[in-house]
């Protein structure tokens, strides 16, 4: 019975965090895998960034609940703070078109949106109970 909770429990988070990145995909105006076979290091930092938040999110919501259903919604809460962050912060630099900047391969910005999604995934997670 333990091992097929576990495979389960895995299971659904594997399609949690792929759910999540391809939500977060439908975001951009571009294709990000095929910027990414392009060269576009500045979009694969910002994915990146995004692979590793929603994992801190769901490592914590998994960490924290004991059924799959509430690492689920908790893990839905925190996942539409990330999505929340990018509109907020593109909101916040008008001067900067976050995504025409991926775009273009401004490493500063991906790597910035790197470190905001880890950050507020981060901060995001200590609320999680």
């Amino acid at each position: 019975m333990i091992v097929l909770n576990v495979v389960i429990s895995l299971f659904v988070i594997v399609l949690l965090q792929f759910g999540g990145m391809y939500i977060f995909s439908l975001m951009t105006p571009y294709r990000d895998m095929e910027e990414i076979n392009n060269g576009n290091v500045a979009v694969s930092l910002a994915m990146g960034g995004k692979f590793v938040a929603t994992g801190i999110i769901l490592g914590i919501a998994a960490y924290t609940n004991s059924s799959i259903w509430h690492m689920s919604m908790w893990f839905a809460v925190g996942y539409v703070c990330l999505v929340a962050t990018y509109w907020v912060f593109d909101w916040l630099t008008p001067g900067v078109k976050l995504s025409d900047q991926l775009k273009e391969g401004n490493v500063a910005v991906g790597t910035l949106l790197a470190a905001v999604y880890i950050g507020i995934a981060i901060a995001v997670s200590s609320l999680i109970i």
